[in-house]
């Protein structure tokens, strides 16, 4: 007859046994879990390294298109813009105080009006003479500048009115229609009036921007997780 004492060891002994069954079994399931979630990652890593990959093919295509347009262009309009760079110079601020336009070159394309969208080279000057901002670049000239109602100061709104396109024309433009008592940035200090040198040309073919995955974008958007 097996006595109590053995029979409860024994109980005990088996009890233990299932509780390290239960956790060899749980700890093999966990790691289990780990294995198969790091693997997860790794193909999902994989996939956006994929889509970044194919995105920055055609983005560098995109930029080529868009260098390859502005060559052709400064090919063809630096001959006949870059004289007029000699325009700029040391003007009497004081004199300034009413827009004022001086047509160089009168185009023969279409009208441009104050609700019109253009594109432009052009050249920006203070009274000082120093120009702070052009299209002229190293020899050459930058993609022109696309203009759409609402998104440059007042006086070229107003200063570009009548051209025609192929037109160049001399802006000069009183602070209050320029940028005022806050100016913008060193060379264009508080109620400084400016010059422009404004060459409107054909607007070129849009090269379009070509669109970022929207599972790149919900990736973006949770932080890179």
């Amino acid at each position: 007859m097996v006595s109590s004492e053995t029979s409860t060891s024994r109980s005990q002994r088996i009890f233990l046994w299932i509780v390290a069954l239960l956790m060899v079994v749980g700890t093999i399931g966990s790691f289990g879990m780990i294995v198969v979630a790091n693997e997860n990652d790794q193909r999902d890593q994989a996939r956006i390294s994929e889509l970044e990959a194919e995105y920055q093919v055609e983005y560098d295509a995109y930029q080529a298109k868009q260098a390859a347009q502005a060559a052709e262009l400064s090919e063809k309009y630096y001959p006949i813009f870059e004289p007029y760079s000699s325009r700029a110079g040391v003007f009497n601020k004081g004199n300034v105080t009413e827009l004022t336009t001086t047509d160089l070159v009168v185009g023969d394309g279409e009208t441009i009006t104050s609700e019109s969208s253009f594109s432009a080279y052009y050249i920006g000057w203070n009274p000082d003479g120093t120009i702070f901002d052009q299209s002229i670049n190293d020899g050459s000239l930058n993609a022109p500048l696309f203009v759409s109602p609402g998104t440059v100061i007042e006086g070229w709104t107003e200063g570009v009115d009548g051209m025609k396109v192929g037109g160049v024309r001399e802006l000069t433009i009183p602070a209050d229609k320029a940028y005022g008592e806050t100016g913008n940035g060193d060379d264009i200090p508080a109620n400084s009036p400016l010059k422009f040198i404004i060459m409107i040309i054909s607007t070129p073919e849009e090269i379009t921007m070509p669109d970022i995955p929207e599972e790149l974008i919900r990736y973006y958007q949770a932080g890179g997780q």
